[in-house]
């Protein structure tokens, strides 16, 4: 049941068309489904503004069919489904309408909500290679309502390439800054940008680049103000904190 739902109820309470007890009636589910490998959250929505994303790495097709088909059956009309590869997608796709990204790995059933926030995310990615987690995040952001700029393969390498988007860069409301390697993108953009960066450091590198540890120490150690630091590879956190940051009024 979404904040709106309630909202709606306590105002037919309110206006006399429905009494007390048919509303607590209808206020009195569940918080959760029990099944028992997961509890799906019904309530989430109501807390945080959004509901429940489900994780599908480390779980069935099965598993993650049942959870999805919880939430569905609780008012959800649409799910978000990350980390999901290929071989899952297409046995999800035999039971549910689901749109399935290759590159992001985001499985998506129902329909995408239109966009609501009050500007525009701009992701960019340091290069290529980086643009499995820029999509996790852009499409992230793009699910949660919010309109996405994407720039790709704008890093350090070729400076250039970054300066010729200032204008964009410049009207961003939130940017995410997606880099392996050395991981300075992040503390260029947060040197030319007056919004928050929300940096994603990826595990993109040669050796001493630790799997992208290094360009996550680089970001944390970033002396232009205004840029934070999400888990490597995290593109779901960044897309869904951006979405936040975007939806709060100015």
């Amino acid at each position: 049941m979404a904040a709106q739902d309630i909202l709606a109820i306590l105002e037919q309470v309110e206006s006399g068309k429905l009494s007390a007890k048919d509303a607590h009636l209808l206020l009195k589910k569940k918080p959760f489904d029990d099944l028992n490998f997961a509890k799906p959250d019904h309530h989430r929505a109501i807390r945080q503004g959004e509901a429940e994303v489900i994780y599908g790495e480390g779980k069935t097709a099965e598993q993650i069919a049942f959870i999805a088909d919880s939430l569905c059956a609780n008012g959800e009309t649409s799910v978000l489904i990350t980390r999901l590869s290929e071989e899952k997608a297409a046995v999800l796709q035999k039971t549910h309408k689901m749109h399935y990204d290759t590159i992001s790995r985001l499985g998506i059933i129902g329909t995408m909500p239109e966009a609501e926030g009050k500007g525009n995310i701009v992701v960019a990615s340091a290069g290529t290679s980086d643009m499995s987690v820029a999509e996790e995040a852009a499409r992230t952001a793009e699910f949660f309502g919010n309109r996405v700029v994407r720039l790709y393969d704008v890093g350090v390498a070729g400076l250039h390439r970054l300066l010729s988007n200032l204008d964009c860069i410049m009207s961003a409301r939130v940017i995410i800054a997606v880099a392996g390697m050395e991981g300075a993108l992040a503390s260029v953009i947060g040197g030319l940008a007056d919004c928050p960066v929300i940096a994603v450091p990826t595990s993109v590198g040669y050796g001493a680049s630790f799997n992208g540890l290094a360009a996550l120490l680089a970001m944390l150690n970033s002396c232009a103000s205004g840029v934070s630091v999400v888990n490597i590879d995290n593109g779901f956190g960044a897309g869904y904190l951006a979405g936040m940051i975007n939806r709060m009024s100015q």
